[in-house]
């Protein structure tokens, strides 16, 4: 059952890749979606047989690398924090590629885009199942490749082929960290399996070693690497610039790696590796620190933006930073359940974005919508029960794992855990802002949009509504259905060892115990948020205008994403270019080219080519250049050459 799960999607990924035009586009659409739907079946039955019924398990595939000490098999880890894992990816994926069969319709190079999304969805299961570091590392850029076919699926598309790269690009910083820290674990430890690892680093933990003059300690150096990867594919504060951009790709790819699978899976390394960071004190500080920070920026950023799937975009870059805060003060169980939770409803607002999208003929300005209730009312409701959950409205999946995020960080023992709490709380306010924002300036008050495009507004064909359903459903269950497993009462039977931590974190149980006002402040939060958004986009739309004249500083401040895009360009982009220009015209073209074609390899090529000339086949040039010999002789001769 384990391998179908597994492979099902490599399987549809490489018939419908490589055979796609002699089947054609149905049949890869059959293949791809029907391995995605089954995958997605059996895995409930995996997330009820090992996260229910405890049957754990790890799974042999075949034997990977084995070259002298190192030894790393194919192995399979199926235990609750993969069952989690495999619910979220599978079934998000699945409903995707129903999607895409809708979204995709008119696109030429179908069989090629389901054929990608397989592959993403191959990758991201082999990350989640690894049972060792490199099998990891093999499915973390496979997720990495299969994002940047994704982004750049429209490659006729500049500003989606250089998303592509950034995105690419971006990722090569936080991988770099990645492998150092694997690295370091098998020249600490002596392998890469899990179990070893985890066994080992209980006997590091006060151990350090020399660096350029410097003691550093072991454990938290490995930690700062492995979360500096989980940064950049996680799309954290300074390594987050890829994901907004990366809304250039089709909006299932968003729906599928940025906002439910792939960016969650910096969230899944911390967690997996929860073993190391116990012992870790500072380096569950910096990654709370980044968390919060990541969480507040990201959310001041969206409350400006006007490309509706970019403001879904940097809210999930702030949601992430909930997951990391969680993790960070101990609550891994808690970043886990934001992340199920957030899978649902995320999926559910980039899915609802892309029927907006399709009803108003691919545009996606917020500025250019309005009233578009009374033309797509289903979809309307749909995001507006993916915004209920995202600002965390009683009872839906958000109110239950968002919360518990912001109640973990205030009865936390870290030392920043009060800047966190209250980052997280002012997020919650902007969340609601931003979030209501676009309902409002979608789909209510006074139409914006053009009278041939409102002619052509409709709902989407039923191969995009259902995912949709669905999805709703787990934004508005989730949360009430799963909570008790999760973060309550059965929490410590349902993850069975899958998360370990230290005896003396108690966060979980502290959590439920935090003073009332700490458990209402979410709540006021989204109330507020939703009245300022209500009072700035339908009583008084003149006053968004009017405050941003008023602050433009602030404003543009913000609509710039806090220049960290320009500082990056100034410190980093032109002076790479520079370097680059230099070598290229003083090193190549002046140098190398000067000396070598241009330069002395052109003066044999031009002293041959003149000798050349000397052999016209003609007799009296012979004759006359034997006679300018003779004379030459002559003259030498009689001027004293004899002498």
């Amino acid at each position: 059952m384990y391998e179908a799960i597994v492979f099902l999607p490599l399987v549809g990924c490489l018939i419908a890749g490589l055979f796609g035009r002699q089947i054609g586009v149905t049949a890869s659409q059959w293949v791809t979606c029907g391995g995605l739907v089954i995958s997605a079946l059996l895995s409930w039955v995996a997330f009820y047989n090992v996260a229910l019924q405890g049957q754990a398990e790890t799974i042999q595939v075949l034997t990977w690398i084995d070259s002298g000490s190192f030894e790393a098999d194919w192995r399979l880890r199926i235990d609750t924090l993969t069952a989690v894992m495999l619910v979220v990816v599978t079934n998000v994926s699945a409903l995707v590629h129903i999607y895409s069969v809708g979204y995709m319709s008119h696109d030429p190079h179908q069989s090629r885009f389901f054929a990608y999304l397989s592959l993403f969805t191959f990758a991201m299961l082999m990350l989640v199942t690894a049972d060792n570091l490199v099998q990891l590392f093999f499915g973390w850029e496979g997720v990495g490749l299969a994002s940047y076919l994704l982004i750049g699926f429209w490659y006729k598309k500049p500003t989606a082929n250089a998303a592509a790269i950034k995105a690419f690009v971006v990722n090569r910083v936080g991988d770099f960290g990645l492998i150092l820290g694997l690295s370091a674990i098998y020249l600490t430890v002596g392998s890469v399996e899990y179990d070893t690892i985890f066994a080992a680093i209980p006997g590091l933990a006060d151990d350090s070693f020399m660096f350029l003059g410097a003691e550093f300690p072991i454990v938290t150096t490995i930690c700062l690497l492995l979360f500096m990867g989980a940064m950049g594919k996680s799309a954290q504060f300074l390594l987050h610039t890829w994901l907004p951009d990366a809304m250039e790709g089709p909006t299932p790819v968003s729906a599928l790696i940025h906002a439910a699978t792939m960016v969650t899976a910096g969230v899944f390394l911390v967690c997996r590796m929860s073993p190391l960071f116990e012992f870790s004190q500072d380096a569950l500080t910096v990654v709370v620190f980044v968390g919060a920070t990541t969480a507040f920026f990201a959310a001041t950023v969206g409350l400006v933006q006007n490309d509706i799937k970019r403001v879904i975009a940097y809210s999930t870059c702030s949601q992430l930073g909930y997951m990391f805060v969680a993790a960070g003060v101990g609550a891994y169980e808690v970043a886990m359940f934001h992340l199920f939770t957030h899978a649902f409803f995320k999926a559910l607002l980039f899915l609802g974005s892309g029927s907006v999208i399709h009803a108003m003929s691919d545009e996606q300005d917020m500025r250019k919508m309005g009233g578009l209730y009374k033309f797509v009312p289903v979809t309307w409701v749909m995001m507006l029960i993916g915004t209920l959950a995202l600002t965390g409205f009683p009872l839906t999946a958000g109110y239950f794992s968002k919360d518990a995020v912001i109640e973990a960080a205030f009865a936390a023992q870290n030392p920043v855990h009060m800047y966190a709490f209250w980052a997280t709380v002012v997020a919650a306010l902007f969340t609601s802002f931003y979030s209501w924002r676009l309902i409002f300036m979608t789909f209510h008050g006074k139409s914006r949009a053009s009278n041939e495009v409102l002619s052509h507004a409709h709902e989407s064909p039923p191969s995009m509504m259902i995912p949709l359903f669905l999805l709703a459903g787990g934004a508005l269950g989730a949360g009430a259905m799963f909570s008790s497993l999760f973060i309550g009462s059965s929490a410590e039977g349902f993850w069975a060892g899958a998360i370990l931590t230290l005896e003396g974190n108690t966060i979980l149980e502290d959590l439920h115990h935090v003073p009332a006002w700490v458990k209402f402040s979410p709540l006021v939060m989204m109330a507020l948020g939703f009245v300022t958004a209500w009072y700035f986009y339908i009583r008084s739309p003149e006053t968004p205008k009017t405050l941003a004249r008023e602050q433009e500083l602030l404003y543009k401040f913000l609509l710039n994403k806090w220049y960290v895009d320009e500082i990056y360009d100034f410190l980093f982009v032109k002076p790479a270019f520079w370097i680059g220009r230099f070598f290229w015209k003083q090193g190549d073209g002046r140098t190398i080219d000067g000396l070598g074609p241009d330069g002395i390899a052109a003066r044999v090529l031009d002293i041959t080519r003149g000798i050349g000339r000397l052999q016209t086949g003609y007799v009296y040039h012979y004759a006359f250049a034997m006679l300018l010999g003779i004379a030459a002789l002559t003259t030498y001769f009689m001027f004293g050459g004899s002498h």
